[in-house]
Parts: structure tokens; C-alpha cells; sequence
């Protein structure tokens, strides 16, 4: 299935995280808090996997937390940025680190069928072309009984940003989402079962429009639209998007940025039917370290 009344640009997205690497954990508390709520569900599910992927890692932060749940496991940090891999390569020690790296698009994963245990995967899907090529994608390389565990962002998500920006122009500023049931149809499609969707709105207050702004740039964020506005972010423009956005200042004085946030989990099932791939694939024990 592909996103709703868009392209995106992947070289933009990858351009953006790269820039991103080094800043994007000073600026990361709701992909920190999400990831955390999304690990927390682990804690209901009876798996002792062999090898796990983190889709869309970043700096490491939870193929770090996943190595620590699952010792004996080997994990694979998988990202288009190849500067976000460096940055989580530099935090892993030197000898003896069970973490591998390998950049590569969710929706052409590197890997042989059945490789991995359990895939998961936190507010990264949204950067998805095509959410039915990426599930697909998981279903593939996992081994039938695997578990696919992700979080990504719903349609209200930045909803007063979206409207802010609309006062400055009609081209888009803001990425659009899909809906919670429509990723859960695509899930089914793509050969998982028994899948579980919930989601939960999480509000960021904030002082003024600069500070979100420079909150959503740090991590890499932009707006990745192939129909994307073009040309320079100005003072007149930034001044239309603040005054538009004071209409949703709340009884506390604060800006608020509202996340919906979708939390899923399904099950590989054997015999489900499986779009066929492109993709050239190695074995895990192909990947060494470096």
C-alpha cells in the first residue's frame, strides 16, 4: 500500500538522518519514550530469539536495550543513514560487541529468508514508500512463529504544525501518516497473523514554534515529500507559522505538538503467502565485524 497522496524522496531522508547523527540524541525524548513503551511490550511475549533486527536503529539506542533483554541473541541495527550506524558503531566497544551494522531500506532488506527471530522496529515505518513492500519485506526474512514489533506515527501526528503551515502556503509541510486500521489490512496482506494495533496519543509542550522546529531538525525529521514546498524557510515565513500556531497555545501557555502514535505486533505465519522480492540477499554469517 502506498502513503496517502504522496512520493517521498529517500535520498532527502537519508540526507536528513546523516546530517541528523550527531545531534539526534540531544533531541530524541519522544522516540526515547516511545521505543521504551515498545520494549515494555516484550515483556508479555514468551520468545528466546536466536537473532533479532532493529529496523530503522539510529543510534543503537534499542538494539542496545535488545541485546541486554536477549543475551545470547545476535542483533542486527539495520538504517538508510549510514551516519546514524557510525554513530551507534562508535558507542559499542571495540572486540566482542554482538551488535552488526548494515545500511540498507526497509523495503529492500539485505538478508536470506527466515534469518531473524524477532524483527523490530520504533518510529521508523513512517519513512516507509511503500508500508506493503516494507511488511512484506519483514515477513520475508522472518522464520515462520517470528515476531515483527513496531511503533510509527499515525495521521494526527503534528496536526497543529500542519495547520500552522497551511497560513503559510498549500504545498505540504508536514508528512502525512496512515491510519491505524489501514496498516493493520497491510499487515494481514503481506502474511502475518494475529495482529495487535493499538494507539496512544503523546502531546510535546513547547515554548514557541523555533524550539520544535529545531527539535524536529535535530533528529533528522524533515519533510521528505517529493511535492514538497521549495526554497528558503524565512523570517516572514517562520512569523506566519508562529502567529498561525498561537491559535493552539494552551490555558498553560504552552505550544503543543500531538504525536499519535501506532503500536503493532504480529506473527509470522507458516504458509501465509509472501510477495516475491528483488532483492540480492546474505546469510547472516556473511555479515562480519569491522
Amino acid at each position: 500500500m502506498n502513503r496517502p497522496h504522496e512520493l517521498l524522496d529517500k535520498r532527502r531522508i537519508a540526507a536528513s538522518f546523516d546530517r541528523a547523527a550527531q545531534t539526534y540524541e540531544a533531541h530524541d525524548f519522544l522516540q526515547r519514550e516511545v521505543a521504551a513503551r515498545a520494549l515494555e511490550r516484550l515483556d508479555y511475549v514468551s520468545l528466546v530469539p536466536a537473532r533479532v533486527l532493529d529496523i530503522g536503529a539510529g543510534t543503537g539506542r534499542c538494539a542496545r536495550a535488545l541485546g541486554a533483554r536477549y543475551r545470547r541473541a545476535q542483533v542486527v541495527q539495520c538504517d538508510l543513514a549510514l551516519g546514524m550506524l557510525r554513530a551507534s558503531r562508535a558507542r559499542e566497544p571495540r572486540f566482542f560487541s554482538r551488535q552488526r551494522f548494515v545500511a540498507a531500506d526497509l523495503e529492500a532488506l539485505p538478508f536470506h529468508d527466515g534469518t531473524f527471530d524477532l524483527l523490530f522496529s520504533s518510529l521508523a515505518l513512517q519513512w516507509s514508500q511503500d508500508l506493503g513492500r516494507a511488511f512484506a519485506e519483514a515477513r520475508r526474512t522472518l522464520r515462520a512463529g517470528g515476531l515483527f514489533m513496531f511503533t510509527t506515527l499515525g495521521p494526527d501526528t503534528l496536526r497543529e504544525l500542519r495547520s500552522a503551515w497551511s497560513a503559510v502556503s498549500d504545498s505540504p509541510h508536514v508528512n502525512r501518516f496512515l491510519d491505524m486500521h489501514d496498516i493493520g489490512d497491510t499487515l494481514v496482506s503481506a502474511g502475518f497473523g494475529d495482529p495487535v494495533m493499538e494507539t496512544e496519543y503523546l502531546t510535546v509542550p513547547y515554548e514557541d514554534v523555533t524550539t520544535l522546529m529545531r527539535d524536529l531538525k535535530g533528529i533528522g525529521a524533515s519533510n521528505s515529500a517529493v511535492d514538497r514546498a521549495r526554497g528558503m524557510f524565512g523570517r516572514r515565513a517562520l512569523a506566519t507559522l508562529s502567529a498561525a500556531y498561537e491559535a493552539f497555545r494552551d490555558p498553560a501557555g504552552k505550544l503543543p505538538a500531538t504525536y499519535e502514535v501506532v503500536y503493532g505486533h504480529a506473527w509470522a505465519v507458516e504458509g501465509r503467502r509472501r510477495q516475491p522480492s528483488d532483492v540480492h540477499t546474505f546469510p547472516l554469517t556473511a555479515l562480519r565485524r569491522r
